[in-house]
């Protein structure tokens, strides 16, 4: 493959033509700050039936420029060996304020919906990604978390019908089956997992944290809130989840940003911690120090087998923009 690069300082052209009777693949790009292109492509001969459809996404905090994946007559089964240039993005979003957040209850993993405070984070985070493309969705198990991840893609340009797909024995999978391939072009699955679950806070679940804290002190409630090993009791420490929810990312979310999909996460802010410490190669010391704001989605992109912090698409603060450490 030949490739012309031209940069200017409205942005930059790229051209990249192939054999076209071998591939069928072409395309071009233009890129430039605050704009979104949609282009299409024909060429002459065996590849004047397929077009190419280019968007730029522009992320306002860092100028990240996501691509959406040009589509081709081999899109759906991409060669590994010829993706190392294939850039994806990766969107994590802690839920929305949940009845129990509003409370100031410890909830671990007992299941408790949004507030409507959290309904409106869930939806003003849909708003902010609504250019970013998206073509799968995991989250966890939890309503907190499956309810985000829905209200957000509601706001989503491409319109796509996300849904839950189940899995759970042979009978959930036969009738969640879609048999018409035009609705599954225009559908996004939504993947389910308990791995991606908040820690399970043991004993102080449903408890107040004001009282608790009272009860037995701020410094070993502290200790059990922040600590990267130690856990409350009967309950999961940070690094219990990280463990399961680290191994499911690797295994099973990973892979799709390496095949090229933009993926979303909708998660809790241990097990998003879990993974931010894996994709940052934090330590234990400064994962504990890391602070994440309800519904307020962070874009990394993905390529050449790492992972590039973005920031979080029109954030107005320093705590909106991105997650930081308490100094």
């Amino acid at each position: 493959m030949a490739a012309a690069v031209f940069h200017q300082c409205i942005g930059a052209i790229q051209v990249h033509s192939c054999d076209t009777e071998k591939s069928g693949n072409s395309s071009l790009r233009f890129i430039s700050r605050g704009f979104v292109i949609d282009c299409g492509l024909l060429r002459k001969g065996t590849c004047s039936s397929h077009q190419c459809k280019l968007h730029v996404i522009r992320a306002s905090t860092s100028d990240a420029l996501v691509m959406d994946p040009i589509s081709s007559t081999s899109h759906n089964a991409i060669d590994s060996s010829e993706n190392t240039s294939i850039e994806t993005a990766l969107i994590l979003i802690r839920h929305g304020e949940s009845l129990w957040n509003e409370k100031n209850l410890f909830t671990g993993c007992v299941d408790v919906p949004l507030t409507k405070r959290g309904v409106e984070e869930a939806v003003e985070a849909g708003k902010r990604i609504s250019n970013i493309p998206v073509d799968m969705v995991f989250t966890s198990a939890l309503i907190r978390a499956q309810m985000t991840a829905m209200l957000a893609m509601t706001q989503h340009r491409r319109k796509k019908v996300p849904i839950v797909m189940h899995n759970e024995s042979k009978e959930a999978k036969a009738w969640n089956q879609i048999y018409s391939k035009e609705t599954k072009k225009q559908s996004i699955p939504v993947i389910t997992t308990w791995q991606l679950n908040e820690r399970m806070y043991g004993e102080l679940q449903g408890l107040n944290k004001q009282e608790t804290a009272e009860r037995y002190g701020k410094e070993q409630v502290h200790e059990w809130r922040r600590s990267f090993d130690i856990p409350p009791p009967n309950g999961e420490s940070l690094e219990m989840c990280s463990q399961r929810a680290v191994a499911y990312f690797r295994e099973h979310i990973e892979p799709h940003l390496q095949s090229g999909k933009h993926v979303m996460v909708a998660a809790h802010g241990n097990s998003l911690r879990s993974i931010i410490m894996y994709l940052e190669k934090l330590t234990s010391q400064e994962v504990i120090s890391l602070e994440l704001s309800t519904g307020i989605p962070l874009l990394y992109i993905y390529k050449e087998g790492k992972f590039m912090r973005r920031g979080s698409p029109v954030g107005a603060t320093e705590a909106g923009v991105y997650a930081y450490n308490r100094v």
